[in-house]
């Protein structure tokens, strides 16, 4: 033991959320260096996932004694479940991140881990990768940005094995067996090999696309275990796949992958995170969801085609990167109707980012309002200036000048709002529900923010009075 007090990560969540862990991990070694690092998170996945882990402890739920015996330089609570944040507040530790139980109530501490609160249900604006929120209350951007994660090994033209991953953990974020079998078939016309993988859940749909195709490609769902899925994987041109956790698993450690982003998913916040990777999504304005609002059943699925899907993987097997896309001609031949394609990197901060390949862009007034978000809020949590806000609002005026008044005009609204709660308000009470749903979306990000901070606060007129400060910042992207 170095004597230096240890940091603590609590993520019990599903397995793709421990691997999106990993990249804080590997940030925490380096800013606390001596610092013996733990992770409390649930034993079926961390026993397995140790070997591919960044360099830690991993604490099984029933050593529950033994940490709250330690003290620590720091505890960062990831995970949503109550017995976590009640860990949180029951432990001796310098720094205290992420839900916290106090007094029979829960709290969350952190800027961006209360910004990642206030997106449940209102995410469409979001552009921040949910691994690169698990860090940013505590390690400084200039840390992120210097951080170079390695691409996806391209291992050339004579490898023609594609790994199909049928399942998910919500049906409507994956495509259906027949889309497999299509998708199989359409594989072996181009010479590839496909096989399907699965975990031991999706057994009876990789046997059902197996049944459903005229090629009959190895069905291995439920073959491997975690440290054996990861060993396949590694014999892999490629692997297709939907947003879950075996896409996390398989981009981390270096095999290209394909993220089929389809149903309640924002590939933003849950594209593999390292840079190289693909990700097909449909062109819909209503992507990026938090569920189906429009009662389409998850129309996006619908969108994608075996057939193209397949020619698509051809070419990203070819390609070193997806982005070697932008000089070659290896898209000649795809037709992008309906659908976009986007390839993970990181932008000019840093950050993780999705870099458009080909397809219809994205509609031009929900990525300009993005960006004015994105800007509003980095510069709020002290990532950047507020020159950089000012920059995404004159750009969205001069693109959407009715845009840009209507926003204006919701935001002074707000102000208003706020104000008359600070100066009428008897007793503490959080704000209704219904101020930031009822807004429209061009200012439901801040609503909701505002909203969960407040709450936050016990509905105290000093978290009213920073509220309306921080509307103020924002409406001063108008004036300077």
């Amino acid at each position: 033991m170095t004597g230096k007090r240890p940091i603590l990560v609590l993520q019990l969540q599903r397995m793709g959320d421990l691997v999106l862990t990993f990249p804080l991990l590997l940030w925490l070694g380096r800013r606390f260096p001596g610092h013996p690092l733990w992770v409390a998170a649930e034993e079926q996945f961390s026993k397995q996932l140790i070997p591919i882990s960044p360099p830690a402890t991993y604490l099984s739920w029933s050593s529950l004694q033994g940490m709250l015996q330690q003290q620590y330089e720091l505890v960062i609570n990831l995970s949503h479940r109550p017995e976590a944040a009640a860990l949180a507040g029951r432990v001796q530790a310098e720094e205290v991140v992420g839900p916290v139980e106090k007094d029979g109530a829960t709290y969350v501490r952190g800027h961006f881990q209360l910004y990642r609160a206030s997106l449940v249900h209102n995410n469409r604006h979001n552009r921040f990768h949910w691994a690169d929120m698990n860090a940013l209350d505590v390690i400084p951007l200039a840390e992120v940005a210097a951080t170079r994660f390695s691409g996806p090994r391209h291992m050339g033209t004579q490898n023609h094995s594609v790994g199909l991953f049928v399942g998910a953990s919500q049906p409507e974020k994956r495509p259906d067996p027949a889309f497999f079998a299509q998708l199989a078939d359409a594989l072996v016309k181009r010479d590839l090999r496909p096989m399907f993988f699965g975990g031991p859940d999706d057994r009876q749909l990789a046997a059902e696309a197996r049944k459903l195709s005229r090629s009959k490609p190895p069905n291995l769902a439920g073959k491997f275990d975690l440290p054996g899925l990861v060993k396949a994987g590694q014999g892999l041109a490629q692997f297709i796949t939907p947003d879950t956790g075996p896409m996390h698993l398989m981009s981390w450690t270096g095999v290209k992958t394909l993220d089929l982003s389809m149903g309640p998913v924002n590939p933003r916040e849950t594209a593999p995170h390292t840079p190289g990777h693909a990700v097909l999504q449909t062109s819909l304005s209503c992507v990026g969801c938090w569920e189906c609002a429009a009662g389409l059943g998850y129309a996006c699925r619908e969108r994608f085609q075996p057939g193209r899907t397949a020619m698509l993987a051809e070419r990203l097997m070819e390609a070193p990167t997806p982005a070697a896309f932008g000089t070659t001609n290896a898209l000649d031949g795809i037709r992008f109707r309906g659908v976009r394609l986007f390839a993970t990197d990181r932008d000019r901060d840093g950050l993780h980012c999705l870099a458009p390949l080909s397809g219809r862009p994205p509609a031009p007034a929900r990525e300009l309002m993005s960006l004015f978000w994105h800007a509003a809020f980095g510069a709020h949590f002290g990532l950047w200036t507020q020159d950089r806000l000012v920059t995404a609002r004159k750009q969205l005026a001069e693109a959407f000048p009715k845009l840009d008044r209507a926003l204006l005009r919701h935001l002074r609204t707000m102000l208003r709002e706020l104000a008359g709660h600070a100066a009428h308000r008897s007793s503490q009470q959080p704000l209704p529900q219904a101020f930031w749903s009822s807004r429209p979306p061009c200012t439901r990000p801040l609503a909701g923010y505002i909203q969960m901070y407040v709450e936050n606060e016990n509905a105290s007129r000093e978290s009213l009075t920073h509220a309306a400060a921080l509307v103020e910042s924002v409406l001063s992207a108008w004036v300077s």
